[in-house]
């Protein structure tokens, strides 16, 4: 399989196959470290979002998407995300989010180890918002029926 990070987000392109650690030079096995993904900072995620590059998954809670959340992005809450993984699409760019980056940085691991050209979106929706990007509030959650 072809794992292509995307340049544009500076990221390594790297080709492997089913038992190769996708990282140039290292071998898979029960040694190998895991991949780490990298963090983006709010204006590069607006301008990917904005360019249509990427798709933005928010991890963070019903009441707290319903508070604010950035338009265009996906909510699928924390506890669900492995359940729903089959939902994110592997061939594209996908950034995850939460409040303050700390979640959304475990699950961009978590699927940048499975093979996703997964990244986190730095500080979270916080920093979005210190940011002066937009965000829309108070609109209803309707993931609940998933």
């Amino acid at each position: 399989m072809v794992l292509a990070a995307a340049t544009k987000l500076g990221a390594v392109t790297a080709e492997a196959d089913s038992s190769a650690d996708p990282r140039p030079g290292i071998e898979s096995g029960d040694d190998a470290e895991p991949l780490t993904a990298e963090s983006l900072p709010p204006q590069r995620v607006a301008d990917l979002i904005n360019a249509g590059e990427v798709e933005l998954i928010d991890v963070r809670q019903h009441d707290e998407w319903e508070r604010a959340h950035i338009a265009g992005a996906r909510h699928i809450v924390l506890e669900q995300v492995s359940a729903r993984a089959g939902e994110i699409e592997r061939e594209r760019t996908v950034v995850f989010n939460c409040a303050g980056g700390s979640r959304s940085a475990m699950v961009a691991d978590a699927f940048r180890n499975d093979g996703y050209d997964a990244y986190n979106m730095s500080g979270g929706i916080k920093a979005w918002e210190q940011a002066g990007l937009p965000l829309e509030r108070g609109v209803k959650d309707d993931s609940y029926a998933r």
